[in-house]
């Protein structure tokens, strides 16, 4: 039946487009947390980006104080943006390598591989851990990623 569009239940009786699901809601779910880590970070050590949000904490030049760079916080949010930078390309390169036909097997083994490497490349930036455990952990949620675009390109090249 070429030319027509696969209805919505084939796609979620799909197990690797459950697995991509599974696992692309397990980082996007990560990554979110990084949001709550950033203002949990932001209120207890009281700093602040935007003057509105020093207004629980006085008025004018006293509330002025808090509106300031904090070492933690900026950690957070370098390993926030980390998340952007990675999970972002993840959510449509693994989407289009579910829709693209590979074993079900080999689709948990990168979607598994990549949730892991962001979860442990969290730990790795705000506990911190030494290097080059943050490093290896970026590289290989990299290379997966990698790996399944060009894994879509090998099964659907039309370049």
């Amino acid at each position: 039946r070429s030319g027509e569009m696969a209805k919505l239940t084939q796609l979620i009786d799909n197990e690797v487009f459950r697995a991509y699901a599974t696992y692309a809601a397990i980082v996007l779910l990560k990554m979110m947390l990084m949001s709550l880590i950033t203002a949990y970070f932001r209120v207890t050590r009281k700093a602040f980006a935007n003057p509105e949000d020093t207004a629980s904490f006085g008025k004018g030049e006293s509330a002025k104080k808090y509106l300031r760079t904090d070492t933690d916080v900026e950690r957070v949010r370098r390993g926030h943006l980390n998340d952007l930078e990675n999970i972002v390309p993840f959510f449509g390169i693994g989407l289009l390598y579910a829709l693209s036909g590979p074993g079900l097997s080999m689709a948990l083994l990168h979607f598994r591989i990549f949730a892991g490497a962001r979860i442990l490349h969290t730990f790795a930036y705000l506990i911190p851990l030494p290097q080059p455990s943050r490093g290896l952990s970026w590289v290989i949620g990299y290379v997966v990623t990698i790996s399944m675009a060009y894994q879509v390109l090998k099964t659907a090249l039309y370049l």
